[in-house]
């Protein structure tokens, strides 16, 4: 008898989120204050356990110490790359050819080897917009006197449907040391009559911020969506300042994340989600942009439950939590925790519906 009580207790103490037990009901109130568990976070197909990043979920759907009854499941009808579960192994397959992306750029390779200034770069007024979202990449070379230092030297700019909008070999401001032209493919006569890399970054400003003043750019603005791979870097190598808020970083969001919560590689997020290599060589940006792209237009896609106020920083949402509500807190259940909880990150599928 007291066992069955025990069980029942505990079992009300139960994350509907995580699924993680707690002996009281202060501490699973505890946990939803400080977990931002959300509709946001990848959640799996078979049981619902909702997972901090994909990697996590991979994780509990293959392994290396995988949930038993889930693993079965998945092994019989699970997208290794999406991880999600089909209604059967036929579904799965025709769902599989479309998952499954391939490598499109190798035709483009030699192409791009020779290719000069490639410039399509329009201000629109706002109405037709042109493209959402851009993808921006750069090679660097080095410089300082052991050519450790990233200078910027190939600017690639890509849309949504994959067209090169820009493309442009750029002079640093600095001396180059090292043209690293195993990796990077560059040589010294390809940056003799290279465009000034002021005169690439503040065409690439404008197209970006697209009439807005940079200080004023605001998620429902003119201005464009800003997608890449370790966009911080590139922007400081190019003297370029960007809004946050514009920003859509693959090695920074955190449902991409290891679940060290460090960046994984543009080359491991490629195979893995998409299903081809990248980075056999000489790097190619076009290659790079594409890939970027697409992991962007992935995870924008994903169909996540509609919310008025999604995010837990916003103001609608600061006391959902609040120590003053803990009576009320305590007796809510673990679904209804759940219900009021939201992320604390800003998951992609937002972009596609309007969220500012």
């Amino acid at each position: 008898m007291d066992y069955r009580v025990e069980s029942s207790e505990t079992s009300r103490n139960k994350c509907a989120a995580c699924f993680r037990q707690f002996n009281r009901m202060e501490h699973l109130v505890d946990h939803m204050r400080t977990s931002f568990h959300s509709v946001h976070e990848p959640i799996c197909g078979i049981c619902r356990k909702r997972c901090r990043s994909f990697e996590s979920l991979r994780e509990h759907l293959i392994g290396p110490l995988p949930k038993v009854e889930c693993n079965r499941v998945f092994n019989n009808r699970g997208c290794s790359l999406c991880l999600s579960i089909l209604d059967s192994p036929n579904a799965l397959w025709a769902h599989r050819r479309g998952c499954q992306q391939s490598n499109t750029s190798n035709a483009l390779i030699y192409r791009m080897a020779n290719l000069g200034i490639h410039d399509d770069l329009r201000i629109d007024s706002g109405r037709g917009r042109g493209p959402q979202a851009v993808a921006l990449a750069c090679t660097m070379v080095g410089g300082g006197s052991d050519g450790s230092v990233d200078l910027c030297a190939r600017v690639c700019l890509v849309d949504e449907h994959e067209n090169i909008i820009f493309h442009a070999y750029v002079k640093p401001n600095t001396t180059i040391t090292n043209y690293r032209f195993e990796t990077a493919g560059i040589r010294a006569e390809y940056l003799r009559d290279a465009m000034p890399l002021r005169q690439a970054q503040r065409k690439i400003q404008d197209f970006l911020c697209n009439g807005d003043p940079v200080w004023k750019i605001r998620a429902r603005g003119k201005s464009r969506i800003l997608v890449g791979h370790g966009l911080d870097h590139i922007l400081e190598c190019m003297g370029m300042e960007y809004p946050t808020v514009m920003i859509r970083d693959t090695a920074k969001y955190p449902p991409l994340m290891k679940t060290s919560k460090l960046s994984n590689s543009l080359k491991y997020l490629t195979q893995a989600y998409l299903g081809y290599d990248i980075h056999n060589g000489v790097q190619d940006l076009y290659e790079d942009c594409v890939a970027t792209m697409r992991l962007y237009i992935r995870m924008r896609s994903q169909n996540h439950k509609a919310e008025s106020y999604p995010l837990a920083s916003d103001p609608q949402n600061r006391n959902n939590f609040a120590s003053w509500r803990e009576s009320e807190l305590q007796n809510m259940t673990p679904d209804e925790l759940f219900e009021i909880s939201r992320s604390d990150f800003y998951c992609w599928c937002l972009d596609s519906k309007g969220y500012a």
